[in-house]
């Protein structure tokens, strides 16, 4: 009996089958205000683990099940397509973490710098993180600070949990660091990194540096609610007000040690704006999902949009092509991460005894049977599912196979 290539515990309503329902009718409505990128996410994700992508047959080893694995659309975007890209991005990841607590420090933006980052998503999202990390870096090398040269991990996200738009940086920081001149590992206390004041005061100063250097340059466009800002006394009025608020900084406990990291990280590199399992129902009316208001403790209530309203707020959070959402940054930069991090080792070698969380063993990530090495197992006995025939796209001829192969399956 043949069955469908999708998990077998797979969410009821998923983000997809919103667009395949409703995404003609929102593209309809919205003529002209949708563009190219918007509209690659909704056909993209639309199209995933369907036989518009191609597929293959697979056949089970032990009890003879059979099932159709449909390809998926690798969008960055899309919910069901990350799974397999986290567990190979962790793996790489494993090998840079050093035994000491690491840290977790947000930057938010306030609204009415959100708002203008919006309408320019590219410049403005480059200068979050530019500013997020030239304020960390910055603060922690002063000598009355930590006085050390640091690195770590940036990830951009665009959304709160009721899908509006709300960009913010998370930062991953290793407790500690160089000293400027290389030669010492400088360690920060166990449960305090840097004072979020000063560094919310030092962020706010560097980004509304440099938002105003983009407007000097031409760099920022505004349009709709936001046109008035094009004037020069209008921008100047707004920057001045945005100066009095106080930014929002927040730095998280400590994660303790190199396992409990690499499991926290996998909840944030790869993350999209809606998780499948948080969608509860779909109709021609509502998309109903849950959502936690942190207003309240983190209560989990249920919000009910129009599947119009529903697609709009997921649209927002669309990067441009090609922008990173994941950087790295000072000892861990690319440029030099390999010799740095070797020399972060030596010195935390000869100088710190071992301590609880030095002797925990880095986690290994999740197994994930969708990375396109080992066979997928079968959803009725556990046995390997192994290639059988190949699935063309639709429309398309089959295509020979020479060897087997497996598909993103989660």
């Amino acid at each position: 009996m043949a069955r469908a290539g999708a998990s077998f515990d797979r969410p009821t309503i998923e983000v997809a089958d919103i667009l395949r329902r409703h995404g003609e009718a929102y593209l309809r409505d919205h003529v002209g205000h949708v563009g190219r990128t918007e509209q690659r996410v909704m056909s993209a994700i639309a199209a995933c683990r369907t036989a518009a992508l191609g597929g293959h047959v697979e056949a089970c080893d032990d009890c003879g099940a059979t099932r159709i694995a449909y390809n998926s659309c690798r969008n960055r975007h899309c919910p069901k397509c990350q799974g397999a890209a986290r567990a190979q991005w962790l793996a790489h990841r494993q090998a840079e973490l050093l035994p000491v607590p690491y840290f977790h420090v947000v930057f938010t933006l306030p609204a009415p710098i959100a708002a203008v980052a919006f309408q320019n998503k590219s410049a403005v999202y480059a200068m979050l993180f530019k500013t997020a990390i030239e304020a960390v870096t910055t603060l922690a090398a002063n000598h009355r600070r930590l006085g050390a040269r640091i690195g770590g991990l940036a990830i951009l996200h665009t959304w709160g949990q009721a899908l509006t738009h709300h960009p913010h940086i998370h930062c991953v920081v290793p407790g500690g660091g160089l000293s400027i001149d290389g030669s010492r590992w400088i360690e920060a206390r166990s449960s305090f990194f840097l004072a979020v004041k000063p560094l919310a005061r030092l962020f706010r100063r560097l980004f509304l540096e440099r938002l105003q250097a983009a407007f000097d340059a031409k760099g920022l466009g505004f349009f709709g609610d936001l046109a008035y800002l094009a004037d020069r006394a209008a921008f100047a009025a707004q920057l001045a007000a945005v100066r009095r608020l106080d930014w929002i900084v927040y730095a998280k406990k400590p994660l303790g040690g190199p396992a409990r990291v690499l499991a926290y990280l996998g909840r944030y590199t790869h993350r999209v704006a809606i998780a499948n399992s948080r969608i509860q129902a779909c109709d021609d009316e509502h998309v109903r999902f849950t959502w936690k208001d942190y207003r309240e403790d983190g209560a989990v209530k249920t919000m009910n949009l129009k599947p119009d309203e529903f697609i709009r707020r997921f649209l927002l959070h669309a990067l441009p092509d090609g922008f990173h959402r994941i950087r790295h940054f000072g000892f861990l930069a690319n440029g030099h991460r390999t010799e740095r991090l070797a020399l972060c080792r030596s010195l935390l070698a000869s100088q710190v005894e071992p301590t609880a969380h030095g002797k925990e063993e880095p986690a290994s990530p999740e197994p994930d049977n969708s990375n396109g090495v080992d066979p997928p197992p079968c959803p009725d006995c556990g046995g390997p599912m192994r290639f059988v025939a190949d699935l063309p796209r639709s429309g398309e001829r089959p295509r020979s196979k020479t060897s087997s192969f497996w598909c993103d399956t989660s």
